[in-house]
């Protein structure tokens, strides 16, 4: 699924500019505030869902190769976490949306979770 399909279905605003928003392929997502759990769960082209806002998340997606990171309820991170996002070229996105209904959301429209080990 397109990262531009992703935000259309979440409602999502993007946070940072994602150039290649038409053309960046999500072939998974991962729900979680546990950064363990995406160290040990994540997959290739994955999304990680959050409503964690801290530096730590994009430290953590940019070792699991997370993809795109999704905060939930509105969040947004704050300036210290943006400028890490762009300098390791990671697209942020908010939603007003809840992690469980995200993760529906995106389910119902084709994007599998993570799998599982």
């Amino acid at each position: 699924m397109k990262l531009k399909e992703i935000a259309k279905v979440l409602d999502a605003q993007f946070i940072t500019e994602a150039m290649d928003a038409d053309d960046l392929d999500i072939s998974s997502a991962c729900s979680t505030d546990l950064m363990s759990v995406v160290l040990y769960y994540h997959s290739m082209n994955c999304l990680l869902i959050t409503g964690l806002t801290q530096p730590s998340v994009i430290r953590t997606a940019e070792i699991a190769c997370i993809k795109c990171i999704v905060f939930v309820q509105g969040k947004n991170p704050n300036l210290q976490t943006i400028e890490l996002a762009k300098e390791k070229g990671i697209p942020l996105l908010s939603t007003p949306h809840s992690m469980y209904s995200v993760s529906g959301r995106l389910f119902q429209a084709g994007l599998p979770s993570s799998p599982e080990k």
